[in-house]
């Protein structure tokens, strides 16, 4: 099973180069890129009502880096994101939409999962039970199918209780769409998952639904990228016999080294070094990440490119890539570009 080669689009360099291939159409909220994956915020609820992000198969087994549990703030949504004060004390987890599991392969990745615009409350039992084995079996099948888009979040509805000082619902249910292309043969295969926020009863099976059942609970559009006459039929059914639900758990690469901290390469704004300390790739601490407001310059930085090329790096069948990239060295981020 083979990269989706049909349609792909990536961001500009300082969001990651992460495919936005099937990006859900976002019904209200404000939709925030981070380094590989993206989240549509609705305020009312005080959390993601989607999040999306490519699964590819050594994303889903690097064991790189181990878990920090920095939660922390989203500082990219404008009109504030949800507090640790909120889950305090409320009896509820802070469940992770993308897993931390599934950013293991990368630092700032991991670090960018923690922000708290990616939690959702959720009953400690169905956090730490069925949804860490859905989370563990998705990684498994994107292993086994070399790549898998996945949207995931809360069904957020009228009425819900609160938590918090800013109001933070509670969803009573959760879902997650997962869609695999099979190159070879040319079909494609989808898969949605709706279950209650609360301890898990059965098999993972029993909670498979179509991906049109999740668009109706939820009113999100989701692969909308694909052809009309494709995206109809891959919605409206779910082929259980497709997906390997005997699927064997993920063995985790090798970690590597540790990282030693370093001052953030960061300016505050009196114009001095921040004095923050990071282990992440970029250089930048978390108050600096991701923005261009405060970083120094990079005096060697290279120029992308204005159009995008067809990636020359090849695959483990002997072809050719299908990515596109905006590198210099036209080659796509899982080659090598820069």
């Amino acid at each position: 099973m083979k990269f989706f080669g049909y349609i792909l689009l990536f961001l500009s360099s300082h969001l990651g180069l992460f495919a936005q291939a099937f990006l859900p159409a976002a019904p209200s909220g404000q939709v925030i890129h981070h380094r590989h994956y993206s989240l549509c915020y609705a305020e009312s609820h005080e959390q993601a009502s989607w999040v999306y992000y490519e699964l590819t198969a050594y994303e889903a087994s690097s064991g790189r880096y181990e878990r920090t549990d920095n939660f922390r703030e989203n500082p990219k949504v404008t009109t504030g994101s949800a507090s640790l004060s909120d889950y305090r004390a409320s009896g509820y987890d802070r469940g992770h939409l993308a897993p931390a599991g599934d950013m293991a392969f990368s630092m700032t990745a991991l670090s960018e999962s923690f922000y708290l615009s990616n939690m959702s409350p959720q009953h400690p039992s169905f956090n730490r039970g069925i949804w860490k084995q859905l989370e563990g079996l998705a990684r498994s099948w994107a292993v086994g199918q070399s790549v898998l888009y996945v949207a995931t979040g809360p069904v957020l509805e009228p009425g819900l209780r609160r938590i918090g000082p800013n109001q933070v619902s509670i969803p009573n249910r959760f879902y997650k769409v997962l869609l695999d292309y099979d190159e070879e043969n040319g079909s494609y295969s989808a898969i949605g998952f709706i279950l209650p926020n609360r301890k898990g009863q059965g098999p993972l099976a029993a909670y498979a639904v179509s991906v049109d059942e999740v668009e109706r609970l939820t009113g999100i559009d989701f692969y909308s990228q694909l052809p009309d006459s494709i995206e109809t039929i891959v919605e409206k059914k779910i082929d259980p016999g497709y997906w390997d639900w005997q699927a064997a758990p993920v063995t985790r690469t090798g970690k590597s080294p540790a990282i030693p901290a370093r001052q953030c390469a960061g300016i505050t704004q009196k114009g001095v070094r921040c004095r923050n300390r990071t282990k992440s790739e970029t250089g930048y601490c978390h108050l600096h990440e991701g923005s261009s407001v405060g970083k120094q310059k990079a005096a060697t930085a290279p120029k992308k490119r204005t159009t995008s090329v067809r990636c020359i790096g090849t695959t483990k069948s002997g072809a050719r890539c299908k990515r596109n990239t905006l590198s210099r060295n036209q080659k796509c981020w899982q080659h090598g570009g820069n």
